[in-house]
């Protein structure tokens, strides 16, 4: 005997098939977890932008009273502060930043294991300060040591390397050989600068007066050390994540601080104290291009 509801399925099977939907699917969607900045962090960046923007102006009326023969170590502490008032603007109003995701999988005693994603704000935008910035910082270096051009151009060729690779690094894949290799290469390149800085110039500086030897020994220790700390807070927070984005922002914001308005500052005073340390740059630099000798056509003689 058929029942009423046999009859109703064959009856309206649209109807049936409505009526007594599918199972229900077993596997959930994968959620995602973000870790991005919050008003700490906001508002930390715009207080370095600030901070940087005032800095900057201040060192420029500093070489108002200088010469521009001798004005390079201003020059280029003026623009690495520029540089890093930009990016630090960039990064407050949020546009020097992307997200990294990947997937982290959770494991359970009695059920089948899951899933969850997790996406981490990245301000790419600070290593394109430091890309910029910290080659200004090793040119007065190397300039103030008086190192050749050669050993020069390799520490500044290794130090863009390490930023570079700490870029890469930033974005590659989770618990891959990627990015652990990238983060070897940073730090190699690293040891490369102070191979190239410290040992050469030392060797370099010896031949100077004791006020420029200490002078130099000073602020390349205090950079060398200073920089040393990057990779270790690198490590901990962009790479193991094992922070907040705020306070990977605020340990970042203070280093950046000390290495650039306080280095420059240091320097710039220093420089002005000891003369010897002055570099007296005449020509095209402060003078433009000569009109000697020039071969003029359609004018009288």
């Amino acid at each position: 005997m058929i029942s009423p509801e046999q009859v109703a399925e064959m009856l309206y099977p649209q109807a049936a098939s409505t009526s007594h939907p599918g199972p229900i699917p077993t596997v959930a969607p994968t959620p995602t977890y973000y870790q991005v900045a919050h008003e700490a962090g906001h508002r930390t960046l715009w207080v370095i932008f600030a901070a940087m923007t005032l800095a900057s102006a201040l060192f420029a009326l500093l070489s108002w009273n200088v010469p521009v023969s001798k004005r390079l170590y201003h020059t280029t502490t003026t623009l690495a502060l520029l540089v890093s008032a930009l990016a630090y603007f960039a990064m407050a109003s949020g546009q020097a930043t992307s997200l990294s995701c990947h997937v982290v999988r959770d494991s359970h005693k009695h059920v089948p294991d899951t899933f969850h994603e997790v996406c981490r704000q990245v301000y790419w935008g600070r290593y394109v300060q430091w890309a910029l910035t910290t080659p200004l910082v090793l040119l007065n270096l190397c300039l103030l040591g008086g190192l050749s051009g050669a050993y020069t151009l390799m520490a500044l060729a290794a130090n863009l390397i390490m930023v570079l690779t700490g870029l890469f690094a930033a974005f590659a894949a989770e618990h891959t050989a990627q990015k652990w290799g990238w983060f070897a290469i940073s730090a190699l390149s690293y040891l490369f600068v102070v191979w190239h800085v410290a040992l050469n110039g030392m060797r370099s500086v010896s031949n100077k007066t004791a006020r420029v030897k200490k002078l130099w020994a000073s602020l390349a220790t205090y950079v060398l050390v200073l920089w040393a700390a990057y990779p270790i807070v690198w490590g901990i927070t962009t790479l193991a994540r094992r922070t907040n984005v705020d306070t990977e922002i605020i340990i970042f914001a203070i280093l950046d601080a000390l290495a650039l308005p306080v280095f420059g500052l240091w320097l710039l005073i220093s420089h002005r104290a000891i003369a010897e340390t002055n570099l007296d740059l005449g020509g095209y630099w402060s003078q433009g291009v000569p009109a000697e000798g020039r071969i003029r056509i359609g004018e009288d003689e």
